[in-house]
């Protein structure tokens, strides 16, 4: 019993340790889920963290949902307060990420400039989360 426990704590470790840092944006039709996704996918140009598949995960694919369990840190970007990128995450069962808001930050749906500007803010207070 013991060896076995062994191994399964060395392949959760590997796992663990060697797992990437994973975005989820929120990529509604306003303004605001543009900019918390265009400010995903900069992250991801950053080497940041990778943006991964909201949608997978709120379908339960298995491979998509498998590789969010094994992250290392998650990162979900909503535009609202509708929490839509959240809550999908929720009701799959992840429960430890770090979050944004944009209208936390000042941005209103329908207000909101998708411009270099606004996703750079985003984007920014992102990377300090993913850094941890």
């Amino acid at each position: 019993m013991a060896k076995e426990m062994g191994e399964m704590s060395d392949a959760a470790s590997c796992a663990c340790g060697a797992g990437p840092k994973l975005i989820f944006a929120c990529s509604g039709a306003a303004d605001v889920g543009a900019v918390a996704d265009q400010a995903a996918r900069k992250l991801s140009a950053q080497g940041a963290g990778k943006m991964y598949c909201l949608a997978g995960v709120g379908g339960r694919v298995s491979g998509i949902v498998e590789t969010t369990k094994a992250a290392s840190r998650i990162l979900v970007i909503d535009g609202c307060p509708l929490d839509c990128a959240r809550n999908t995450m929720e009701q799959a069962g992840f429960n430890r990420y770090d979050f944004i808001r944009l209208s936390d930050l000042g941005m209103e749906k329908g207000k909101t400039a998708v411009a270099e500007e606004t996703i750079a803010k985003v984007a920014a207070l992102g990377a300090e989360k993913l850094a941890g």
